[in-house]
């Protein structure tokens, strides 16, 4: 019994914190991933493209709303080296983005140096405290 009690509340405690710490990750190599089905109902990233400005790159993205309602958001580009290290992760910061009723916006960034081979987009919900 006391198996039971434990495994509903960390089922509980799991399933309450999913929507504030996941969403959805566009990759300049392709790939989309979406962590929250419920966030992923409401937002898409598409159209992930990088290029060369000079000697960094750049990459961007198209952040979209499917819902009809107002959306605060978050989103932040993660870029790897050719080893598939991060490159200034903890230098690169959340930015806010406020999406009307099925508006779409171009996000942009470029690498913080030359080493910048692939970048992540990743968006998610923003909550204020």
């Amino acid at each position: 019994m006391k198996k039971l009690i434990l495994a509903f509340a960390l089922a509980l405690l799991f399933t309450a914190c999913a929507p504030h710490t996941s969403g959805i990750m566009g990759s300049s190599t392709g790939e989309v991933r979406v962590d929250n089905r419920s966030f992923g109902s409401e937002v898409t990233v598409e159209q992930i493209q990088a290029r060369q400005q000079g000697d960094l790159l750049q990459g961007s993205g198209i952040i979209q709303s499917k819902v009809a309602t107002d959306l605060r958001l978050q989103y932040k580009f993660t870029w790897y080296d050719i080893s598939g290290f991060t490159i200034e992760d903890e230098a690169s910061a959340w930015k806010s983005l406020k999406l009307h009723g099925k508006q779409r916006m171009q996000v942009t960034a470029l690498a913080p140096n030359a080493n910048a081979v692939r970048y992540e987009l990743y968006v998610r919900k923003a909550f204020s405290n």
